[in-house]
């Protein structure tokens, strides 16, 4: 069964909740501006230390021989990543020979959900009707119930015990016969389950635990299967509060690297404008495939960053004068007309603004593709503002039609 709650916000207190949003408003504008301009300068710097990158980078032949002539330069390297370094998991007492050794923990828990609908009012007020629905889901942590909405659901939540993830790295992961540093290590994909051999006497302490604490009746709620670790009475029919632990292990495997050789191990490539740069993929790939990739995910962080600055400044403006729509409230359908013109001019406005910061920031680091989009910029305010005065200009020449 679905709960419903209905809130009544009169009409003075939308006008005044109207007024504070234009401090917010404007603060989004202002934020949309900042990450427009950041934005266009952090694709030209990366797009700048990637082509430098490609011009100097060269193909290392064998990574599994030191070669002192390669010392200090940006390579091009496949080889296979391997470790002899044990991740122990200390609490389970059981490990693996391994790259990284994850352990996840999830809970199967009551989760809330909702749904709100709004109707304006004639006399300005605003009544919103919110619904709760309730789903049994695994989750990555306990949810507190006690918030629940419905007083049906309060406090229907319980967890037999709560473990907390964890992740360990290898510290010595070599790469033919040099080694990689931390941040090439993270970046190694190659992920498995892990087949559990947790020995049967941690089992049966973590099994009496739950009973002490009075959580269980028997001792039979604890189940290692396969890679996951089932604490509740069956996996197969879970029950709220049941908790399962699995594990991920990151096994050797194929890579290319692009880095700089520094004696044994590597580096980050430095950029003339500061920015740095070093990757690992997994499997066998050219400099060029790699950097051409880079040069696409670039390019889409760009336009994702661009369209988020533009909701983030047409936002602002559109909560900057959303105090004319709701003054109109006392009559929803004047309201909403001109809501509806407000909603238009700002996300014009907003997106002309966002052209000339573009513009300007392009001007600034790269000027003829600057001078284009001030182009375009200035071609969509000469449109409007021609249509606009066209309009103007047909109703006052429509003769008025001849008197019978």
């Amino acid at each position: 069964m679905a709960y419903t709650e209905t809130t009544r916000t009169s009409y003075g207190q939308r006008v005044g909740n109207s007024f504070k949003g234009i401090g917010g408003g404007i603060l989004l504008f202002i934020a949309g501006t900042i990450l427009l301009w950041w934005n266009e300068g952090r694709a030209v710097k990366t797009t700048k230390m990637l082509n430098e990158a490609q011009k100097v980078c060269i193909e290392m032949p064998n990574p599994d021989k030191i070669d002192p002539a390669m010392e200090g330069e940006l390579v091009c390297a496949t080889a296979f990543a391997t470790t002899q370094d044990s991740l122990i998991d200390k609490q389970f007492n059981f490990g693996a020979t391994a790259i990284a050794l994850k352990r996840n923990v999830q809970y199967y828990q009551w989760v809330e959900h909702s749904e709100t609908e709004t109707k304006d009012k004639i006399g300005g007020a605003q009544e919103t009707t919110t619904t709760y629905t309730y789903s049994k889901e695994w989750v990555s942590s306990p949810i507190n119930s006690s918030e629940f909405k419905d007083p049906d659901y309060k406090n229907v939540n319980s967890v037999l015990t709560t473990i907390q993830p964890e992740e360990q790295w290898a510290e010595n992961v070599s790469f033919g016969a040099y080694k990689l540093n931390e941040s090439l290590i993270h970046q190694i994909t190659s992920g498995e389950a892990v087949e559990l051999n947790i020995d049967e006497e941690i089992l049966k302490a973590l099994d009496k635990s739950l009973a002490r604490t009075g959580k269980k009746d028997s001792l039979s709620y604890v189940h290692q299967e396969g890679s996951t670790l089932y604490i509740g009475r069956n996996s197969s029919s879970p029950e709220v509060g049941d908790v399962q632990v699995y594990w991920l292990k990151t096994v050797p495997a194929k890579a290319t690297i692009i880095s700089v050789v520094d004696g044994d191990t590597f580096k980050a490539f430095k950029a003339k404008n500061g920015k740095t740069f070093q990757t690992l993929v997994m499997g066998k790939k050219s400099a060029d495939e790699i950097f051409e990739s880079e040069h696409q995910g670039n390019k889409i962080l760009t336009w994702i960053l661009r369209i988020l600055g533009i909701m983030l400044v047409v936002g602002g403006l559109k909560r900057v004068f959303n105090f004319l729509e709701t003054l109109l409230k006392v009559l929803p359908f004047l309201a909403n007309i001109l809501g509806w013109g407000v909603g238009v001019v700002c996300t014009v406005v907003g997106v002309v603004w966002s052209l000339i910061v573009i513009a300007l920031a392009w001007l600034f680091y790269r000027p003829v593709l600057g001078i284009a989009l001030l182009v375009v910029a200035a071609g969509l305010i000469w449109f409007f503002a021609s249509r606009g005065k066209g309009k103007k200009a047909a109703q006052v020449e429509t003769p008025a039609p001849p008197k019978e």
